[in-house]
């Protein structure tokens, strides 16, 4: 999964559009873009929304973050309706995904559906505290991707912007953005990277797009309907790269048993058998 555009779950008009643009996911939004008073409203026409949809995109909810004290109600509002997964914001910890899934549970049961059904996506950088906790979340419970969150941990900190004049992250920002990969990769799950607050500028999610891919993360969220074919296009394997893996695995297939081998004359071992099956989703 490249994409997870935002949709705002109080929005009719968007909610109709969005599986129009191309994303991989959907995230329809309980939380930022929704105001307290409408989130009833929200939370029904989620439910409405999921229980009519087609099969693709997958569609996942944002529910509110567990200290506000409206996550309960939110998955009780939309599990029935089988979303393809929750994301929590403003996770602190693996011990939040922990309660999270012993209320998924309990719904998932009521609702007559196998265990650990839903998986969970985490905002694991959001506030100062989830920062010291980023290296636990190998054994969480229905972990599916971790993801990061710059515009909450600015506000968190007292920070003025979150990014350099040269449009870059700042310091405190692109340490988040580095632990979330760390993380992933010690969780053994794929990293997603956060969203692009500016959406008219799409040479900027575009350059920035392909340096996360340098680094390891697999896709990103958006924000808008037109970020999605340029998160799409920078996170998708090229052609070389396609013929590179199949070249890597074809090779290690014809000698199971070697943990290196030799390919147009370089020497080429486990981990690029590993980035190799990557590449082709294996």
């Amino acid at each position: 999964m490249r994409s997870f555009l935002f949709v705002p779950a109080d929005s009719e008009r968007k909610l109709a559009r969005a599986p129009e643009s191309g994303a991989g996911a959907l995230i329809l939004d309980l939380e930022d873009s929704v105001a307290l008073d409408r989130k009833p409203v929200a939370r029904a026409m989620v439910a409405a929304w999921l229980g009519s949809r087609a099969a693709s995109p997958q569609a996942w909810v944002r529910v509110n973050a567990l200290d506000t004290g409206l996550t309960m109600t939110d998955l009780a509002a939309v599990v029935a309706a089988r979303p393809d997964g929750i994301v929590l914001p403003k996770c602190e910890s693996a011990a939040e995904l922990v309660r999270l899934d012993a209320a998924l549970s309990a719904l998932e049961a009521r609702e007559g559906l196998p265990d650990r059904t839903i998986p969970v996506m985490p905002l694991i950088t959001e506030t100062p505290a989830a920062m010291f906790a980023l290296g636990a979340y190998a054994d969480a419970p229905r972990l599916a991707a971790l993801t990061w969150g710059g515009e909450d941990l600015a506000a968190a900190l007292g920070a003025r912007t979150n990014r350099l004049p040269d449009g870059t992250w700042d310091e405190p920002y692109r340490l988040a953005r580095a632990l979330t990969l760390f993380a992933a990769g010690a969780a053994g799950v794929p990293a997603i990277d956060t969203v692009y607050a500016d959406a008219r500028d799409l040479d900027g999610l575009r350059a920035e797009c392909e340096a996360a891919r340098r680094m390891g993360f697999v896709g990103r969220m958006a924000i808008h309907p037109a970020q999605v074919p340029v998160i799409e296009a920078a996170f998708a394997p090229t052609e070389e790269e396609r013929a590179w893996a199949e070249r890597i695995v074809a090779a290690f297939a014809a000698q199971p048993g070697a943990g290196v081998i030799s390919l147009d004359g370089k020497m080429v071992d486990k981990p690029h058998l590993v980035q190799a099956r990557r590449i082709l989703g294996k």
